[in-house]
């Protein structure tokens, strides 16, 4: 995807409607959207955050005065889970307890707050234990396609998790012997369910594909949402960024349903929103 067409994108995905709007009238995927989608509220909720937080006890004598927990949110422009993250905050409730609520809403016994937790979690398609859920799927996704594709080849490799116990840093994949790809040897391949736009393939750059180069050599990431292809990137020598066609063409999509029907058993749910500040 061009950064044009990409930034058209990101700017058009204002609310969780417009993911529909977009599928349905310019025929994108809507998992390619809602990954978009999820990317634009991070990193705006990331630069608002403090704002918003500042005005905590605002918020929480809003809500004790009548307004819903969503209301607030959305005068406010923030995630409606974090919005009342903050609101219970101020009547005592910690992080852990909140988290609790919101993944057991059962067990809520003020009606008036399951009600309104209920509607939170329906309202927020990112920040909702069904949106944690999604993200996680979606990153198993990913990696059980790239563990397919080398095990059809019967290439031998370990994975993040039986490489943890040996590094502090951790590709997806570290291949037992090297295989060629774009016309070089690569030992290690990162699998990232997501859409690679500049901020986050610098970002990756930083913290993960400096870091195993170093470790490991040469090696490659896959975006299996694509990535912004126009743009020039400081990739370690000898890193290059795959496309999904090298391991299935076409490209088998994820099969997309609405977040609210995502299951909540595919994830382990202590989510503490995307890794904000306290």
């Amino acid at each position: 995807m061009k950064l044009s067409e990409y930034q058209d994108l990101y700017g058009k995905l204002a609310t969780a409607e417009d993911i529909d709007f977009l599928a349905e009238n310019f025929g994108y995927d809507k998992e390619l959207l809602l990954v978009i989608y999820t990317q634009r509220i991070v990193r705006d909720t990331t630069k608002k955050f403090y704002r918003v937080k500042a005005q905590a006890r605002r918020l929480a004598f809003m809500w004790q005065n009548g307004t819903s927990l969503v209301e607030i949110a959305h005068r406010f422009e923030f995630p409606a889970i974090l919005t009342s993250l903050m609101v219970l905050e101020q009547r005592k409730v910690s992080r852990k307890q909140f988290w609790k609520m919101i993944n057991d809403l059962d067990s809520v016994r003020d009606r008036r707050l399951r009600k309104e937790l209920e509607e939170v979690a329906r309202a927020d398609i990112v920040y909702s234990p069904e949106g944690s859920a999604r993200q996680y799927a979606r990153g198993r996704w990913g990696e059980a396609k790239l563990q397919t594709w080398l095990d059809s080849r019967d290439l031998q490799y370990e994975t993040e998790k039986e490489l943890r116990a040996k590094y502090d840093k951790t590709p997806d994949i570290l291949l037992h012997k090297p295989i060629e790809m774009n016309g070089s040897r690569k030992y290690w391949i990162e699998s990232k369910a997501t859409f690679g736009d500049p901020y986050e393939i610098r970002r990756h750059i930083k913290k993960q594909l400096l870091p195993y180069s170093d470790l490991f050599g040469d090696g490659a990431v896959v975006y299996w949402f694509g990535h912004v292809d126009d743009q020039t990137y400081a990739l370690p020598e000898g890193v290059d960024i795959v496309r999904p066609t090298f391991f299935e063409t076409p490209p088998i999509p994820y099969p997309y349903v609405p977040v609210s029907e995502t299951r909540l058993e595919d994830a382990g749910l202590e989510s503490d929103a995307a890794g904000l500040p306290e």
